[in-house]
């Protein structure tokens, strides 16, 4: 038996770390492509070794110094274009979250309910059902190339309502009771108790929604002409838009890398909060 449960602890181990190696090798390899000139990149096989010109390629990637075809914008920029954008999204999407769940549990108004179900029935929307029409009016608001245009379609979040309505329900009546006879008002209430117990599933949303922020493709392709505000996901396709023969792969490697920093720094800089958020979620 002992022998048996030491094969299945090798095993799973060994399940897990060929789990890693195919999730890290294609980063490893964009790293490594990342650090050569474009003809080095190119050249078939491809070096698998760090190569020299790692500062080199960084800058001109930071900057906007590239010869190839496609986006010149400077990835710094993209980068603070997506910073902002991601930001706005999960701040927005917890904002806004937060006040409506709060409405719905604490609030007897007519049709209640009607409204908690037309705001959870958009889950069953696919993407491209919506995108048409909100097109549609951003364009006609004027808002196309701007972070307003970019986020505010965004920033309502169906699944983000549910949860913290179902964590509100959870809360003991005795304390609503006890936060009212101490003459709390709702919005008192609500600054006071609600949003400091739900600060761990904020945590864990604010991961989720950055990320999901961060890696926003459909909808800035259809709101952004103006290369100043492409964000680093659209930037990176556009580099890559005239085909390989003109593009430079070092440099959109480089880009690509730049691009995973910011999200990896969120996980890993919350990560405790992020798991803690989550199982507090499932209680």
């Amino acid at each position: 038996m002992i022998e048996r449960n030491r094969f299945l602890d090798w095993m799973s181990h060994g399940i897990l770390l060929l789990g890693v190696a195919v999730v890290a090798f294609p980063v490893y390899v964009t790293f490594v492509a990342s650090t050569h000139t474009m003809q080095e990149v190119v050249q078939v096989p491809m070096p698998l070794l760090p190569g020299e010109h790692f500062l080199e390629n960084y800058k001109s990637a930071l900057l906007g110094d590239r010869n190839g075809s496609g986006s010149t914008a400077s990835v710094a920029r993209m980068m603070g274009v997506s910073l902002v954008c991601a930001l706005l999204i999960a701040i927005g999407k917890i904002t806004i979250s937060l006040l409506s769940a709060f409405a719905i549990v604490y609030f007897k108004f007519p049709f209640r309910m009607t409204v908690f179900w037309m705001i959870f029935v958009t889950l069953m929307l696919p993407v491209e059902v919506r995108i048409g029409p909100t097109y549609k009016v951003v364009s006609d608001l004027g808002m196309l190339n701007s972070f307003a245009g970019l986020t505010l379609p965004l920033i309502a979040s169906a699944t983000a309502t549910f949860l913290f309505r179902q964590f509100f329900m959870t809360v003991p009546d005795e304390l609503v009771e006890a936060a009212r006879i101490d003459g709390a008002g709702p919005m008192r209430f609500f600054k006071d108790v609600l949003v400091p117990l739900s600060v761990t599933s904020m945590a864990a949303l604010f991961v989720i929604q950055f990320i999901y922020g961060w890696n926003q493709y459909l909808w800035p392709l259809l709101v952004t002409t103006n290369e100043n505000m492409y964000p680093v996901v659209i930037g990176i396709k556009r580099m890559i838009s005239g085909g390989d023969a003109q593009t430079e792969w070092n440099i959109v490697m480089a880009t690509a890398m730049l691009a995973m920093i910011p999200p990896a720094m969120v996980v890993i800089g919350m990560q405790k909060w992020f798991v803690k958020g989550l199982v507090d979620t499932e209680k």
